[in-house]
Order: structure tokens, then C-alpha cells, then sequence
């Protein structure tokens, strides 16, 4: 009986996704409307994330335009990003909200640097234990009999190969978003 991978797979998928969001919410020094995701505001009795309640656009590569649809909402969403402490400016006015990303020096690149290498090492956390959880399944199949010997060693290598594409990936996202950030 071969082993199935499928499970192992999108658990894997997800490890690289979990990276790409956690790294996307990040201020680079670029204005981005990502990096507001995880800031949620309390209209009505219920939280909402801003892009529900406002329109996020970017002004120019430092700044962007918050344009809430109940203007009432102004001082909410003002008060939700000054407490994320996302590190941003914010400026308002009577039309929205200004949020302004500043220059980055480079002791905040290299702290930032470091927040993306603990970002990655989480994902490859992840990544291990879920080859763990795979691998001793595959070695309770073998002693089940359910699986030969020969085809227990097969699905440890697809199990490594599986892994090693995972964490060539993950060193690519973060390469990408290191050079992004080092500039």
C-alpha cells in the first residue's frame, strides 16, 4: 500500500501561506493596504477589519488614504492603527485618515530582518512537526502491516523530498522579502 501524502501536502501548502501573510503584514517603508489586515475597528458592537468600513488606497509609495463610509467612524479607526503599533504616523482630517509609513533607518531594517528570520523559523517549526506527525503514522502503518518495509523507506524519502521543496520555499519568500526590506 502506498502511502498518501495529500494531507501532508496542503499542510505543508499552508506553512508557506502562513509565511507570505505574516510577511505581508509587515511595514516595509513601502505604503501597502496588507499591512493594515490585522487591525479591526468596533462599529456598531461588532469588530471589523477597516477594509470593511472604510476604502484603503494608496496615495503615493509612503502614504495611504483611508476614507471611511460613516465619517462618524474617523476617530475609531484612528485610534484601532495608533493601537496596533504598527509603527505608522497617522493624520486626520475631515475627508479620512493619512497613514504614513515612515523612512526606515537602518537599525529598524536590521531588527526587521530578524523579525522575518523568527517569522520563517515558526513556518519551518511547523513544517517539522508536521513531517513528524506523517513519519510516525508511515511507521504505524508498518507495524500494523499495512505497509512493507521497502515501501515504509520509500515514503520516508517522498517525505524528505516533500520537506525540502517546503523549505526551499520558504528560504525563497524570505529572500525575497529580505531584499525588499534591506533595499
Amino acid at each position: 500500500m502506498q502511502y498518501n501524502f495529500s494531507n501532508f501536502k496542503i499542510e505543508l501548502k499552508k506553512a508557506g501561506e502562513f509565511l507570505s501573510k505574516e510577511y505581508s503584514q509587515l511595514s516595509t517603508g513601502r505604503a501597502s493596504p496588507m499591512v493594515l489586515d490585522g487591525v479591526s475597528i468596533e462599529v456598531y458592537g461588532a469588530y471589523q477589519p477597516i477594509k470593511n468600513v472604510a476604502s484603503v488606497s494608496i496615495e503615493d509609495p509612503k502614504t495611504l488614504r483611508i476614507v471611511p463610509w460613516d465619517k462618524s467612524q474617523i476617530k475609531g479607526i484612528e485610534k484601532s492603527i495608533n493601537a496596533a503599533n504598527l509603527g505608522l504616523s497617522v493624520a486626520t482630517d475631515d475627508m479620512g485618515i493619512r497613514v504614513i509609513f515612515p523612512q526606515l533607518t537602518t537599525e529598524t531594517r536590521q531588527t526587521l530582518v530578524k523579525v522575518l528570520k523568527t517569522k520563517m523559523e515558526e513556518a519551518r517549526i511547523t513544517v517539522r512537526k508536521e513531517r513528524e506527525n506523517v513519519w510516525n503514522d508511515v511507521q504505524s502503518q508498518e507495524k500494523e502491516g499495512k505497509m512493507t518495509e521497502d515501501e515504509k523507506f520509500n515514503a520516508k524519502e517522498e517525505i524528505q523530498k516533500l520537506v525540502d521543496e517546503v523549505n526551499n520555499n520558504l528560504e525563497s519568500i524570505f529572500e525575497k522579502k529580505e531584499i525588499e526590506v534591506l533595499g
